[in-house]
């Protein structure tokens, strides 16, 4: 294109903007009042989070201090004490423990003045006196005392001293005697036995204590009023320290017994010949009526995780299984906070054919709860004694011969005890009863028929899924049942509708489409038997047979509603924290003297953007505020100052570095500032503060790794060329004949494109700031490079950018592609959330602030016909394959600020012929 091609637009765009001179730069520019950036409010929110900081770093140092002052009392006790006793404390840290037994089978095995040696963590220490400590050593669900005693010439003093100095949690290496207590110790799970500690280690220290440490969120305490036991956690906080939770002996035992319901479940199916399947968890569609689901982005369609293998398992009868089980995750999408619900939880189903009625299948599953539990007061009767101390409760009681009522006689028998909802009415014969209703349900047969467990039979059809076979008799009723412990509902099974007719009506009446569902419905058009099964919830079975209060509690990780907050951008950590622009400055303001100034590399990859990668070129310089250590990068440009990027700082220090950065350029440079490729929040800074005008015809071109799009045909065409994909592992330098190799095809493609006129902020340097970047290249079946890719870090927030996508003369059809697909699917395993190709043109002009009326229509205009001649979208249209997404960046300039001669500065600065 010659040059001549942009004289009317140049000129056009410098008449809008009020200059009719070339030599415009020479005029005293008006920045506009940089003092409006000296905002008192921004001052306290930063003098907020110094204060913040300053107490981080006070408990820093208090931390680091108390940990030296340890270590240097230990070296010290152990350099005061007679070898023969030093040689029986300390810390004693290597990659190998010391090869013991395990506490329990010690203690069980064990005998009053038997020796045992064994590693356990510290539970609980009780310094009494400095001659005299008692600790609780924990091992999984087994707790016991030590007694740690001066005794001359085998215990020392300073040997106490160090023990109750010890931070809980710690793993110890302990040997000691076994003896009988004075009294039966109450607070640990072996009361009848003490150990008389000879030698202990430290061999996994934990130098901070836990937020909430596993004795105090296991320990109960009496209420004087109630007389009851009160747990001094609750709920949420045995949430939140999860980890501290699962340790305590009450966890522990709670998950054995989740173990062992599950093992039951297997062996007594088993034994009746059913097959244990595995279901698909991503479905097509809603398989519940009435149900929530979760939606799930599947390639591009929408899909739903399974809120019940139910369709699976009927499939399953249909292939000829038989009869079949499952014990797996289920989803409900409820926004319901209770204590009985979960949005995840494991589901134990089981289906089979029957061959006249479904109580077949109602027996077996009636023998198999009372199966589960008696294998579970048998098999963990310890454990459940363990658990009783925190949770408090009776045995289950269960009779021979389980009740079953039918719907309408459970409701009779609610009624007739005076039972009536919130608003005055009797539960209906023809409607589900809510929890309260099932509750008092619950406690009137308790009463009357000495049991909590029973069933209730013939649902209304109201309250079950489509697939529910009707009763013959009368289909206002169902073929299905409930099973309930203590008054509320564990099981949910029943008949299924086996007749494709009828399954399709029923489908139809519940607003599901059958064309949704057709691979569910063949298995019925191809024929099926007769067939009933149900679903158990382990963790409500778990829940109401321990009394733990919430079902929370019986779930290893809890999903609920308020489960998975979303992270802001201020929890997220930087990557280089020696580099934090808000803690430079508290040093500054606090006079350390041994500052320097954070690197231009680790402040893009803390709070960089993709424009800010171009400050590593040559031909940018970098300002440095000393007071913060942010940086500024700009080029000098026929006495302009083309400003790139936003400041690389904390965003809540842009005005205050934004600020001196124009104080410099007013006072320093003889420069005209044209501020390029800003977020809106610069942009907002600018205009808001100092009345700059804003233009935006240039976007960030982002992915969102998670919904980066497929270019499954291009990938294709290179694997049938014979191409393949590799990449550098991030932790290893870059070997120099891969860098000459590379070098050999950047310079091929240069010369490809002499005459080309690319519109870009920097030049192809691949080896620039190594450590921050990660380098793919797709390979010839000749063994030749055909194509590179560089992914440079950027902030947290904004990922990784593609800073070089190269595509080298002779590379096979869907080379280019392939690569930066794989590229993204790299980032993606890593966990990196977002991705950015840079910078790209927009077809259309947008205008920003101060900028509006006529004037700004013939600049959009104007930029349009610049756009089309130069055929600036080329290279976005090339990345929309990946599913990019347009993120504005603005330029900004003062008032009078632009001018002819700027912008042909601008496209001079960004045209490079190649």
């Amino acid at each position: 294109m010659s040059p001549g091609v942009l004289k009317k637009p140049i000129l056009a765009l410098n008449r809008i903007i009020g200059h009719s001179s070339a030599k415009n730069h020479i005029t005293k520019i008006k920045i506009g009042n940089i003092a409006a950036l000296d905002d008192e409010s921004q001052k306290k929110q930063l003098k907020k989070v110094q204060e913040q900081l300053i107490k981080e770093d006070e408990r820093e140092k208090e931390r680091l201090s108390l940990q030296q002052r340890r270590r240097q009392e230990e070296e010290k006790a152990l350099e005061t004490d007679l070898p023969e006793i030093a040689a029986k404390y300390g810390t004693k840290t290597g990659d190998v423990l010391i090869q013991t037994a395990p506490l329990k089978l010690q203690i069980t095995n064990g005998q009053i003045a038997t020796t045992i040696n064994f590693t356990a963590r510290i539970h609980h220490i009780r310094s009494m006196s400095s001659k005299l400590a008692f600790i609780i050593f924990r091992d999984q669900t087994e707790t016991i005392q030590g007694v740690l005693a001066y005794q001359d010439g085998f215990v020392s003093e300073n040997f106490v001293r160090w023990a109750t100095h010890l931070t809980t949690e710690g793993f110890v290496h302990v040997k000691g005697t076994l003896q009988a207590p004075p009294e039966p110790i109450t607070g640990c799970t072996v009361g009848n036995m003490e150990i008389v500690i000879e030698s202990m280690h430290l061999v996994v220290p934990v130098e901070e204590h836990l937020p909430v440490d596993v004795h105090t969120i296991d320990h109960v305490e009496r209420d004087e009023e109630t007389k009851e036991l009160e747990s001094m956690a609750s709920t949420r906080v045995r949430v939140s320290n999860r980890i501290a939770f699962l340790r305590t002996p009450t966890a522990q035992s709670i998950f054995r017994i989740n173990a062992g319901i599950c093992s039951i479940f297997r062996s007594v199916l088993e034994s009746q010949d059913f097959i244990e399947i595995h279901t698909p968890k991503l479905q097509p569609a809603a398989t519940e009526s009435g149900a929530e689901v979760f939606k799930v982005n599947y390639f591009g369609r929408t899909a739903f995780l399974a809120q019940s293998p139910q369709l699976a398992k009927q499939m399953s009868i249909s292939a000829d299984f038989g009869r079949v089980f499952e014990i797996g995750p289920v989803f409900r999408a409820e926004d319901s906070n209770t204590h009985r619900h979960l949005t995840e939880y494991t589901g134990m189903d089981l289906e089979m054919q029957i061959n006249s009625d479904y109580h077949e299948a109602l027996n077996i599953i009636d023998n198999l709860m009372k199966s589960i539990f008696e294998g579970v007061y048998k098999r963990f009767r310890k454990e459940i004694d363990i658990i009783k101390t925190r949770f408090p409760h009776e045995d289950l009681i269960w009779l021979d011969e389980t009740p079953v009522f039918t719907f309408q006689e459970a409701v009779a028998l609610l009624n007739s005890s005076g039972w009536t909802d919130e608003h005055g009415k009797e539960a209906s014969d023809l409607e589900d009863l809510s929890t309260r209703a099932e509750i008092r349900l619950g406690e009137v047969i308790k009463e009357k028929f000495k049991t909590d467990y029973y069933i209730i039979d013939k649902f209304p059809a109201s309250a079950r899924p489509f697939y529910t076979h009707l009763d013959a008799n009368d289909e206002r009723y169902t073929n299905s049942f409930d099973i309930f412990l203590r008054g509320q509902e564990i099981t949910t099974g029943g008949q299924r509708i086996h007749s494709p007719r009828l399954l399709k009506e029923r489908m139809q009446k519940a607003s599901i489409d059958p064309n949704s569902m057709a691979e569910y419905l063949q298995g019925f058009e191809f024929g099926v038997l007769p067939h009933a099964g149900c679903g158990i919830g382990l963790e409500r079975i778990l829940f109401l047979l321990l009394n733990l209060g919430d079902i929370r509690n019986a779930s290893l990780i809890p999903r609920d509603p308020k489960s998975l907050p979303e992270q802001k951008d201020a929890d997220v950590a930087l990557p280089h924290p020696e580099a934090d622009t808000i803690r430079y400055a508290l040093y500054f303001e606090q006079g350390k003297t041994d500052l320097e100034l954070p690197s231009i590399e680790k402040l893009i990859a803390n709070y960089g953007d993709a424009t800010n990668t171009s400050w590593l070129d040559d031909r940018y310089q970098v300002w440095r505020h000393v007071e913060t250590g942010a940086a500024i990068g700009y080029a000098e440009e026929n006495g302009y100052a083309l400003v790139m990027g936003n400041p690389l700082c904390d965003q809540r220090q842009y005005q205050i570095v934004i600020r001196a950065f124009l104080k410099h350029m007013q006072t320093h440079k003889d420069l005209r500032p044209l501020w390029l490729l800003v977020s809106s929040d610069v942009e907002d800074i600018l205009g808001s503060k100092l009345g700059w005008r804003s233009l935006s015809c240039v976007a960030e071109e982002r992915v969102p790794v998670d919904d980066a799009k497929k270019v499954a045909r291009k990938e294709r065409q290179a694997q049938d060329a014979g191409v393949t994909i590799h990449e550098l592992p991030v932790d290893q330098g870059v070997p120099q004949n891969f860098r000459a190799r590379c070098d050999k095809r950047i310079e091929d493609w240069k010369a490809n494109r002499k005459g080309s006129t690319q519109v870009h902020i920097t030049e192809v340097r691949p080896w620039v700031d190594i450590e921050h970047r990660r380098y793919l290249w797709a390979e010839t079946k000749d063994g030749e490079i055909a194509a590179l890719c560089i992914l440079h870090r950027l902030s947290p927030a904004n990922g990784y950018q593609i800073k070089f996508a190269l595509d080298f003369p002779g590379s096979p059809n869907g080379t280019i592609e392939a690569l930066i697909s794989a590229a993204i699917q790299s980032l993606a395993k890593a966990g990196v959330k977002n991705v950015t190709f840079g910078a790209g043109a927009l077809p259309e002009m947008v205008t920003g602030g101060n900028m509006n009326g006529m004037r700004a229509k013939i600049l959009s205009r104007t930029y349009k016909t610049i756009c089309q001649q130069l055929k600036l979208v080329n290279k976005s249209e090339f990345r929309e394959k990946f599913g990019t997404h347009n993120d504005l960046v603005y330029i900004c300039y003062p008032f009078m600020g632009l001018g002819v001669s700027g912008a042909r500065t601008l496209i001079k600065f960004f045209e490079d012929e190649m």
